[in-house]
């Protein structure tokens, strides 16, 4: 169903992707890189990961998925790395609206998906990087904040192939979920434990953030959060989460 294609570097895997969403022959395709040169985050940010250090890797789903449901996508591709590495190093990571994975409140994992979309179907590239080894010496994650986290300060020893396998079968597992994208929510909703949940939003625009408990997914992934007994919500686009 899905198939691995390993490459040593690559400016990123998801602009890799793109010219093959909907072309039958690369359907499945999992473009997995040691390093990316131009890696990128939500929002347009820098994906910054040291040479070897993590999974950079876009997986092209083997089916097109429901243009209307493109919104569950990033949930149920969280979905299947929190189950693959759990799988793999017995880690039980967090997950965290609205696309990121995370360890004792530290990013893991980032995930940002592209598509191509044709009439009332998609076709979607599923791209994540994973911090697996913590480098011994890199400057470049001095710069980050708040710090990210690896699996190795959980798990000393961690084989990424293992964990890129552990991921795709989770994949493969969940791939029907998809036809369901209020199910995919919901199971999102239960492993982020999101009821209660506290959360910290910059509203684009606006100069200060404001602390929100958060109640549930909207039909279109928004973040239903309710601040001072008045519920909101809270654009896939329009914020931002400050850890």
């Amino acid at each position: 169903m899905f198939e691995i294609r390993s490459y040593p570097e690559t400016d990123s895997t998801n602009d890799d992707a793109v010219p093959l969403l909907g072309r039958p022959e690369h359907a499945g395709a999992v473009l997995s890189a040691d390093f990316q040169r131009a890696g990128k985050g939500r929002r347009a940010r820098a994906w910054v990961a040291p040479p070897g250090s993590s999974l950079l890797v876009t997986a092209i789903l083997p089916r097109p998925v429901a243009a209307e449901a493109l919104w569950a996508v990033p949930f149920w591709t969280a979905l299947g790395v929190a189950d693959g590495i759990e799988t793999a190093t017995g880690i039980r990571v967090s997950l965290q609206w609205p696309n990121d994975l995370l360890i004792d409140g530290r990013k893991c994992c980032g995930i940002l998906c592209v598509s191509r979309v044709i009439g009332d179907i998609a076709w979607v590239g599923c791209g994540t990087g994973v911090n697996v080894t913590r480098p011994s010496e890199d400057a470049t994650l001095a710069d980050i904040a708040p710090p990210p986290a690896f699996l190795s300060d959980s798990v000393p020893t961690v084989d990424r192939s293992k964990v890129l396998a552990a991921i795709v079968a989770g994949y493969e597992r969940l791939l029907d979920e998809l036809d369901r994208p209020d199910a995919v929510a919901r199971a999102w909703e239960h492993r982020a434990a999101l009821e209660g949940t506290r959360y910290r939003i910059l509203i684009d625009g606006e100069s200060e953030p404001f602390d929100a408990v958060a109640s549930r997914l909207s039909p279109n992934g928004a973040l239903i959060v309710k601040r001072d007994g008045v519920e909101r919500a809270i654009g896939l686009a329009d914020a931002r989460v400050l850890r």
